[in-house]
């Protein structure tokens, strides 16, 4: 083990040379006061808030709060993990490597079915366009009834799937009649590049990969109204008890951040261009709604997730009503961001 991490994880102080005689030297001085310092550091390190973030548009306001310094305005230190996914932030939050996560509401639905001890403080970004349905052109695709028969990917039991059930019952497409091909995020993009799929169901930044990868093959299908994604920050009820104080602070620095989105959204798009190269900055603001809110849509999108999880034999049969509204806890917005929660509870 390294011996600061050691010292860190013991709050001991580790053995300095004493100045007991003249024997001793300026550099085991030097040395005693760097271990002092670090082991200072370290112990501020200790009371940094872990956040795991979805690499992704969704994320925009914790990339402005960072780059900004509204972290350290409210006095709270943040300590960024970037995921691949929502569903990998999860996991690190599972695992206890992060206390706070940003994810999809889909994940806390499924999770309460289960242990029901991870709750959402916040919706990040609210968006019908984040998922995107894109097809290859010489598959012969052009309209959504092409879709029958044809090979889709997307990531089993994620928001990108229920978008994609969604979807296709609204144009009357038995989800039977399609392939569906689960592959993991980041094999999505090669497989409809490499024309061993005909479509992929997935979020941004993947999708503009997708776009990317056919170039003028690329045909993205027309999304209906059917699904609002509630890009979320989640903890769990341990860390929500332990570290109210600081979860209020971050919520703060996060209404700033959207502000600054609202009020600047060139500067704000350039940063989100810079974050994320190859993904059109403007384009993607336009996508979403980056209020921080807590409203009665996202109980009704997770009451809808929880009968299609039963259906899809994600999670057992019966549906947990209570649970989903356990799932929630808007007091720490109640407290940093006033008004905007409208939950009927």
């Amino acid at each position: 083990m390294n011996p600061l991490a050691l010292a860190v994880g013991t709050r001991r102080r580790a053995p300095c040379p004493t100045r007991r005689s003249t024997l001793v030297t300026w550099a085991q001085q030097a040395c005693c006061a760097a271990v002092s310092s670090l082991l200072l550091l370290g112990g501020a390190l200790a009371e940094d808030l872990r956040l795991a973030v979805s690499r992704g548009p969704v994320s925009l306001p914790i990339y402005v709060a960072e780059a900004k310094g509204y972290f350290e305005r409210e006095g709270i230190a943040v300590r960024l993990r970037d995921c691949d996914s929502g569903r990998a932030c999860f996991q690190l939050l599972a695992q206890g490597q992060a206390e706070v996560a940003t994810a999809a509401e889909l994940l806390v639905t499924l999770d309460s079915f289960a242990r029901a001890d991870t709750a959402i403080i916040a919706t990040l970004s609210a968006s019908m366009h984040h998922i995107k349905l894109v097809a290859y052109r010489g598959a012969g695709i052009q309209a959504p009834d092409n879709l029958r028969g044809k090979r889709i990917a997307t990531v089993a039991g994620s928001s990108a799937q229920y978008f994609l059930d969604s979807w296709l019952v609204f144009h009357d497409i038995d989800p039977k009649d399609v392939a569906i091909v689960a592959l993991a995020p980041d094999q999505l993009a090669g497989a409809l590049a490499r024309r061993e799929v005909d479509a992929v169901a997935i979020w941004e930044p993947i999708a503009s990969a997708a776009i990317a990868a056919l170039g003028q093959d690329a045909l993205v299908l027309p999304s209906p109204r059917i699904y609002t994604q509630h890009f979320s920050l989640i903890a769990p009820r341990p860390v929500i008890a332990r570290r109210q104080a600081d979860l209020i602070k971050l919520l703060r620095a996060l209404a700033r951040a959207q502000r600054f989105i609202a009020e600047q959204p060139v500067p704000a798009a350039q940063l989100l261009t810079l974050r994320l190269p190859g993904a059109a900055g403007l384009d993607k603001l336009s996508e979403h709604d980056f209020r921080l809110t807590l409203d009665q849509s996202l109980i009704a999108t997770m009451d809808g997730q929880a009968r299609w999880a039963t259906r899809q034999g994600l999670v057992p049969a019966g549906h947990p009503s209570d649970n989903l509204l356990h799932s929630i806890e808007p007091s720490l917005l109640r407290k940093a961001v006033p008004g905007s929660v409208s939950l009927v509870q």
